[in-house]
Protein backbone atom coordinates (compact mmCIF):
# COMPACT_ATOMS: atom_id res chain seq x y z
CA UNK A 1 0.00 0.00 0.00
CA UNK A 2 2.81 2.06 0.71
CA UNK A 3 4.17 2.05 -3.24
CA UNK A 4 0.27 2.94 -4.41
CA UNK A 5 0.05 5.78 -1.55
CA UNK A 6 2.97 7.13 -2.73
CA UNK A 7 2.05 7.19 -6.76
CA UNK A 8 -1.57 8.88 -5.41
CA UNK A 9 0.10 11.44 -3.06
CA UNK A 10 2.56 12.64 -5.74
CA UNK A 11 -0.69 13.31 -8.32
CA UNK A 12 -1.30 17.11 -9.77
CA UNK A 13 -3.62 18.00 -11.87
CA UNK A 14 -6.38 20.31 -12.47
CA UNK A 15 -8.83 17.79 -11.01
CA UNK A 16 -8.55 15.09 -8.70
CA UNK A 17 -12.01 13.46 -8.04
CA UNK A 18 -11.76 11.36 -4.89
CA UNK A 19 -14.33 9.37 -3.35
CA UNK A 20 -14.71 8.20 0.17
CA UNK A 21 -17.52 5.96 1.73
CA UNK A 22 -17.66 3.37 4.66
CA UNK A 23 -19.04 -0.01 3.26
CA UNK A 24 -20.20 -3.55 4.74
CA UNK A 25 -18.15 -6.84 4.87
CA UNK A 26 -21.37 -9.27 5.30
CA UNK A 27 -24.71 -9.79 3.39
CA UNK A 28 -27.48 -8.58 3.53
CA UNK A 29 -26.01 -5.24 4.91
CA UNK A 30 -23.15 -4.19 1.32
CA UNK A 31 -26.24 -4.28 -0.62
CA UNK A 32 -26.91 -0.83 0.69
CA UNK A 33 -22.92 0.35 -0.67
CA UNK A 34 -23.89 0.27 -4.36
CA UNK A 35 -26.75 3.12 -3.18
CA UNK A 36 -24.37 5.02 -1.31
CA UNK A 37 -21.91 4.69 -3.89
CA UNK A 38 -24.14 5.66 -6.66
CA UNK A 39 -25.72 8.89 -4.72
CA UNK A 40 -21.76 10.10 -3.70
CA UNK A 41 -21.26 9.85 -7.81
CA UNK A 42 -24.04 11.94 -8.46
CA UNK A 43 -23.04 14.38 -5.96
CA UNK A 44 -19.69 14.27 -7.68
CA UNK A 45 -20.66 14.97 -11.39
CA UNK A 46 -22.79 17.59 -10.03
CA UNK A 47 -20.10 19.58 -8.52
CA UNK A 48 -18.28 18.81 -11.65
CA UNK A 49 -20.79 20.28 -14.03
CA UNK A 50 -20.59 23.03 -12.03
CA UNK A 51 -16.59 23.94 -12.01
CA UNK A 52 -15.52 21.89 -14.52
CA UNK A 53 -16.30 22.70 -18.59
CA UNK A 54 -19.02 20.33 -19.84
CA UNK A 55 -16.26 18.33 -21.89
CA UNK A 56 -14.25 17.76 -18.85
CA UNK A 57 -16.77 17.18 -16.32
CA UNK A 58 -18.48 14.56 -18.69
CA UNK A 59 -15.33 12.63 -19.15
CA UNK A 60 -14.27 12.53 -15.21
CA UNK A 61 -17.86 11.36 -14.84
CA UNK A 62 -17.95 8.36 -17.52
CA UNK A 63 -15.00 7.22 -15.88
CA UNK A 64 -16.83 7.52 -12.36
CA UNK A 65 -19.29 5.77 -13.77
CA UNK A 66 -17.19 3.06 -14.91
CA UNK A 67 -15.11 2.33 -11.70
CA UNK A 68 -18.76 1.90 -10.38
CA UNK A 69 -19.51 -0.71 -12.46
CA UNK A 70 -16.12 -2.40 -12.04
CA UNK A 71 -16.50 -2.81 -8.07
CA UNK A 72 -18.07 -5.74 -6.58
CA UNK A 73 -19.79 -5.05 -3.37
CA UNK A 74 -19.25 -8.84 -2.46
CA UNK A 75 -15.35 -8.39 -1.18
CA UNK A 76 -16.11 -4.82 0.27
CA UNK A 77 -13.95 -4.52 3.78
CA UNK A 78 -14.88 -1.28 5.82
CA UNK A 79 -14.31 1.16 3.31
CA UNK A 80 -13.82 1.86 -0.09
CA UNK A 81 -12.00 5.39 -1.90
CA UNK A 82 -11.90 6.31 -5.26
CA UNK A 83 -9.88 8.41 -7.18
CA UNK A 84 -10.24 9.86 -10.63
CA UNK A 85 -8.98 12.34 -12.58
CA UNK A 86 -7.60 12.29 -16.40
CA UNK A 87 -5.04 9.86 -16.24
CA UNK A 88 -6.33 7.71 -13.68
CA UNK A 89 -9.14 5.57 -12.72
CA UNK A 90 -8.70 3.54 -9.38
CA UNK A 91 -10.29 2.25 -6.09
CA UNK A 92 -8.82 0.82 -2.75
CA UNK A 93 -11.05 -1.15 0.04
CA UNK A 94 -9.69 -0.50 3.34
CA UNK A 95 -10.74 -2.01 6.65
CA UNK A 96 -11.07 1.32 8.64
CA UNK A 97 -14.32 3.33 9.18
CA UNK A 98 -14.22 7.02 7.63
CA UNK A 99 -16.71 9.56 6.77
CA UNK A 100 -18.65 10.06 3.55
CA UNK A 101 -17.52 12.47 1.61
CA UNK A 102 -16.96 13.70 -1.98
CA UNK A 103 -13.37 15.75 -2.19
CA UNK A 104 -12.52 17.80 -5.51
CA UNK A 105 -9.10 19.27 -5.77
CA UNK A 106 -6.04 19.78 -7.50
CA UNK A 107 -4.62 16.65 -5.32
CA UNK A 108 -6.25 13.30 -4.42
CA UNK A 109 -7.41 13.43 -0.61
CA UNK A 110 -5.30 10.28 1.01
CA UNK A 111 -5.93 10.92 4.58
CA UNK A 112 -7.71 7.92 5.46
CA UNK A 113 -5.30 5.94 2.97
CA UNK A 114 -2.56 7.12 5.41
CA UNK A 115 -4.18 6.66 8.66
CA UNK A 116 -5.12 2.98 7.22
CA UNK A 117 -1.19 2.56 7.08
CA UNK A 118 -0.26 4.11 10.20
CA UNK A 119 -2.32 2.74 12.10
CA UNK A 120 -0.69 -0.57 13.81
CA UNK A 121 -3.78 -2.15 14.48
CA UNK A 122 -3.83 -3.16 11.04
CA UNK A 123 -1.41 -6.05 10.96
CA UNK A 124 -0.31 -9.93 9.71
CA UNK A 125 -0.50 -12.89 11.60
CA UNK A 126 1.91 -15.34 10.77
CA UNK A 127 0.41 -18.89 11.62
CA UNK A 128 4.20 -20.93 11.93
CA UNK A 129 4.95 -24.33 12.01
CA UNK A 130 7.53 -26.59 11.12
CA UNK A 131 5.65 -28.24 8.24
CA UNK A 132 3.14 -25.64 7.21
CA UNK A 133 2.93 -21.71 7.26
CA UNK A 134 -0.39 -19.71 6.31
CA UNK A 135 -0.28 -15.94 6.26
CA UNK A 136 -3.46 -13.69 6.96
CA UNK A 137 -3.87 -10.11 7.37
CA UNK A 138 -6.56 -8.38 10.44
CA UNK A 139 -7.68 -5.17 11.55
CA UNK A 140 -8.04 -5.15 15.58
CA UNK A 141 -10.25 -8.46 15.73
CA UNK A 142 -11.64 -8.73 12.72
CA UNK A 143 -10.44 -11.31 10.26
CA UNK A 144 -9.70 -8.74 6.56
CA UNK A 145 -7.95 -12.12 3.94
CA UNK A 146 -6.18 -14.82 3.92
CA UNK A 147 -3.14 -14.00 1.76
CA UNK A 148 -2.12 -16.31 -0.90
CA UNK A 149 0.52 -16.11 -4.07
CA UNK A 150 3.33 -17.70 -2.10
CA UNK A 151 0.98 -18.94 1.30
CA UNK A 152 0.17 -21.32 2.20
CA UNK A 153 3.68 -22.80 2.50
CA UNK A 154 4.62 -26.64 2.99
CA UNK A 155 7.96 -27.98 4.28
CA UNK A 156 8.03 -30.89 1.72
CA UNK A 157 11.81 -31.26 1.64
CA UNK A 158 13.48 -29.61 5.09
CA UNK A 159 13.32 -32.40 7.31
CA UNK A 160 14.93 -35.15 9.03
CA UNK A 161 14.61 -37.97 6.83
CA UNK A 162 16.72 -40.79 8.78
CA UNK A 163 17.13 -42.19 12.29
CA UNK A 164 20.39 -40.05 12.04
CA UNK A 165 19.16 -36.86 10.65
CA UNK A 166 16.80 -37.37 13.51
CA UNK A 167 19.30 -37.64 16.09
CA UNK A 168 21.31 -35.27 14.96
CA UNK A 169 19.91 -32.35 16.44
CA UNK A 170 22.36 -29.46 14.98
CA UNK A 171 21.09 -31.17 11.36
CA UNK A 172 17.49 -30.11 12.10
CA UNK A 173 17.76 -27.27 13.76
CA UNK A 174 19.48 -26.79 10.16
CA UNK A 175 16.99 -27.64 8.47
CA UNK A 176 14.17 -25.91 10.05
CA UNK A 177 16.26 -22.71 10.00
CA UNK A 178 16.34 -23.32 5.95
CA UNK A 179 12.60 -23.87 6.09
CA UNK A 180 11.69 -20.71 8.27
CA UNK A 181 14.42 -18.42 5.72
CA UNK A 182 12.12 -19.58 2.86
CA UNK A 183 8.92 -18.15 4.54
CA UNK A 184 10.74 -15.09 5.84
CA UNK A 185 11.47 -14.08 2.05
CA UNK A 186 8.36 -14.74 0.94
CA UNK A 187 6.59 -12.46 3.81
CA UNK A 188 9.06 -9.70 3.20
CA UNK A 189 7.82 -10.26 -0.64
CA UNK A 190 4.58 -9.78 0.78
CA UNK A 191 5.41 -6.90 3.01
CA UNK A 192 7.11 -5.03 0.42
CA UNK A 193 3.65 -3.98 -1.37
CA UNK A 194 1.56 -3.80 2.02
CA UNK A 195 4.12 -3.25 4.79
CA UNK A 196 2.42 -4.36 7.96
CA UNK A 197 3.48 -5.22 11.13
CA UNK A 198 3.70 -9.16 11.97
CA UNK A 199 2.66 -11.23 14.66
CA UNK A 200 4.28 -14.61 14.87
CA UNK A 201 1.96 -17.21 16.22
CA UNK A 202 3.52 -20.17 17.22
CA UNK A 203 5.16 -22.30 19.46
CA UNK A 204 7.68 -20.54 21.48
CA UNK A 205 11.02 -23.03 20.35
CA UNK A 206 9.36 -21.76 17.32
CA UNK A 207 9.33 -18.24 17.37
CA UNK A 208 13.01 -17.91 18.80
CA UNK A 209 14.25 -19.71 15.95
CA UNK A 210 12.24 -17.55 13.64
CA UNK A 211 13.59 -14.24 14.75
CA UNK A 212 17.27 -15.66 14.50
CA UNK A 213 16.60 -15.69 10.71
CA UNK A 214 14.28 -12.76 10.27
CA UNK A 215 16.25 -10.19 7.84
CA UNK A 216 13.55 -7.37 9.06
CA UNK A 217 12.93 -7.85 12.61
CA UNK A 218 11.88 -4.58 13.73
CA UNK A 219 8.52 -5.20 11.71
CA UNK A 220 7.69 -8.18 14.00
CA UNK A 221 5.86 -7.77 17.66
CA UNK A 222 8.04 -9.02 20.22
CA UNK A 223 5.51 -11.13 21.34
CA UNK A 224 3.32 -13.93 19.71
CA UNK A 225 0.78 -15.67 20.07
CA UNK A 226 1.42 -19.24 21.54
CA UNK A 227 0.60 -22.68 20.51
CA UNK A 228 0.54 -23.86 17.09
CA UNK A 229 -2.85 -23.11 15.07
CA UNK A 230 -2.21 -23.27 11.38
CA UNK A 231 -5.17 -25.52 10.80
CA UNK A 232 -7.83 -23.37 12.72
CA UNK A 233 -9.86 -21.15 11.24
CA UNK A 234 -9.55 -17.79 10.72
CA UNK A 235 -12.49 -16.47 12.73
CA UNK A 236 -10.99 -18.40 15.77
CA UNK A 237 -7.69 -17.01 15.81
CA UNK A 238 -7.84 -12.96 14.84
CA UNK A 239 -9.72 -12.44 18.48
CA UNK A 240 -6.87 -14.44 20.06
CA UNK A 241 -4.58 -12.29 18.40
CA UNK A 242 -5.81 -9.01 18.86
CA UNK A 243 -5.72 -9.24 22.98
CA UNK A 244 -2.28 -9.35 22.59
CA UNK A 245 -2.16 -6.59 19.67
CA UNK A 246 -4.27 -4.73 21.76
CA UNK A 247 -2.39 -3.88 24.44
CA UNK A 248 0.82 -2.83 22.54
CA UNK A 249 -1.84 -0.56 20.51
CA UNK A 250 -2.91 1.19 23.99
CA UNK A 251 0.54 1.04 25.02
CA UNK A 252 2.13 3.29 21.78
CA UNK A 253 -0.44 5.47 21.81
CA UNK A 254 0.06 6.55 25.61
CA UNK A 255 3.55 6.95 24.76
CA UNK A 256 2.62 9.30 21.65
CA UNK A 257 -0.13 11.21 24.12
CA UNK A 258 2.72 11.48 26.22
CA UNK A 259 5.08 12.83 23.71
CA UNK A 260 2.54 15.39 23.32
CA UNK A 261 2.30 16.66 26.48
CA UNK A 262 6.12 16.72 27.16
CA UNK A 263 6.27 18.88 23.88
CA UNK A 264 3.72 21.22 25.19
CA UNK A 265 5.11 21.68 28.52
CA UNK A 266 8.41 22.23 26.65
CA UNK A 267 7.04 25.13 24.14
CA UNK A 268 7.49 22.53 21.32
CA UNK A 269 4.06 22.34 20.03
CA UNK A 270 1.73 24.13 17.33
CA UNK A 271 -2.00 24.43 17.27
CA UNK A 272 -2.21 27.46 14.86
CA UNK A 273 -2.58 25.61 10.98
CA UNK A 274 -0.75 29.02 9.25
CA UNK A 275 2.08 28.90 11.97
CA UNK A 276 2.01 24.96 10.96
CA UNK A 277 2.71 25.80 7.58
CA UNK A 278 5.65 27.71 7.94
CA UNK A 279 6.70 25.37 9.99
CA UNK A 280 6.74 22.14 8.10
CA UNK A 281 8.72 24.71 5.04
CA UNK A 282 11.05 25.37 7.51
CA UNK A 283 11.48 21.88 8.28
CA UNK A 284 10.75 22.53 11.87
CA UNK A 285 7.48 19.94 12.18
CA UNK A 286 8.23 16.38 13.53
CA UNK A 287 4.33 15.42 14.08
CA UNK A 288 1.01 16.08 13.35
CA UNK A 289 -1.54 15.14 15.82
CA UNK A 290 -4.81 15.04 14.18
CA UNK A 291 -8.20 13.26 15.61
CA UNK A 292 -9.99 11.00 13.71
CA UNK A 293 -13.11 12.95 12.05
CA UNK A 294 -11.79 15.84 12.06
CA UNK A 295 -11.75 18.05 8.62
CA UNK A 296 -11.69 21.71 7.58
CA UNK A 297 -12.07 23.28 4.62
CA UNK A 298 -9.98 26.40 3.91
CA UNK A 299 -9.20 29.09 1.45
CA UNK A 300 -5.36 28.76 0.80
CA UNK A 301 -3.95 32.41 -1.18
CA UNK A 302 -1.10 33.82 -1.00
CA UNK A 303 0.67 31.30 1.63
CA UNK A 304 -2.03 31.97 4.21
CA UNK A 305 -4.81 29.45 5.27
CA UNK A 306 -7.89 30.81 6.10
CA UNK A 307 -10.28 28.49 7.60
CA UNK A 308 -14.28 28.47 5.74
CA UNK A 309 -17.12 26.85 7.21
CA UNK A 310 -18.32 23.46 5.49
CA UNK A 311 -21.28 25.26 3.09
CA UNK A 312 -18.39 26.46 0.89
CA UNK A 313 -16.01 23.48 0.56
CA UNK A 314 -17.81 22.93 -2.52
CA UNK A 315 -16.26 26.03 -4.52
CA UNK A 316 -13.28 25.17 -6.66
CA UNK A 317 -11.21 27.64 -4.51
CA UNK A 318 -11.78 26.21 -1.85
CA UNK A 319 -9.34 23.35 -0.40
CA UNK A 320 -11.53 20.45 1.03
CA UNK A 321 -9.45 18.99 3.91
CA UNK A 322 -6.54 21.61 4.86
CA UNK A 323 -5.62 19.18 7.10
CA UNK A 324 -5.11 16.64 4.53
CA UNK A 325 -2.54 18.58 2.81
CA UNK A 326 -0.79 20.06 5.61
CA UNK A 327 0.01 16.07 6.73
CA UNK A 328 1.17 15.14 3.10
CA UNK A 329 3.40 18.19 2.98
CA UNK A 330 4.97 17.32 6.23
CA UNK A 331 4.95 13.66 5.16
CA UNK A 332 7.46 14.78 2.33
CA UNK A 333 9.66 16.56 4.34
CA UNK A 334 10.14 13.38 6.68
CA UNK A 335 7.49 13.74 8.97
CA UNK A 336 5.02 11.44 10.33
CA UNK A 337 1.59 11.80 11.74
CA UNK A 338 -0.26 10.40 14.29
CA UNK A 339 -4.18 9.48 14.64
CA UNK A 340 -5.78 10.04 18.03
CA UNK A 341 -8.92 9.06 18.99
CA UNK A 342 -11.75 12.22 19.23
CA UNK A 343 -11.63 14.24 22.21
CA UNK A 344 -7.55 13.60 22.72
CA UNK A 345 -6.75 16.69 21.53
CA UNK A 346 -9.75 18.79 22.18
CA UNK A 347 -7.63 21.73 23.88
CA UNK A 348 -6.22 22.73 20.67
CA UNK A 349 -9.43 22.06 18.50
CA UNK A 350 -8.67 18.60 17.23
CA UNK A 351 -5.11 19.56 15.39
CA UNK A 352 -1.54 20.29 16.26
CA UNK A 353 1.96 19.51 15.64
CA UNK A 354 5.30 19.01 17.92
CA UNK A 355 8.56 20.69 16.72
CA UNK A 356 11.95 19.79 16.20
CA UNK A 357 13.67 22.23 17.53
Amino acid sequence: MNVKLKQLKDVISESCVTIILNTNRTHPENQKDPITLKNLIKEAAHRLLEDESKRDAKALIEKLEQIEDEIDHNYNLDSLIIFVNEDIAEFIRLPIAVEDRVVLDHTFATRDFVRAIHLDTNYYILLLSQQKVRLIEAFNDQFVEEVHGDFPIENTDLYATSASQQSNASRQTNLIAEFFNRVDKALNKVRSDNPLPVLICTEESNYHEYLKIADQKHSIYQFYLNMNRVDEKNIHITPEAWKLVKEHVVSVNNERVSELKRAVSQNKFMSDANDIYKGINEGRIQTIFVEEGRFQPALFENNVITFVSDEERSKKVVVDDIFDELIEMNMSFGGDVVFLPKGELSDFDGFGAITRY
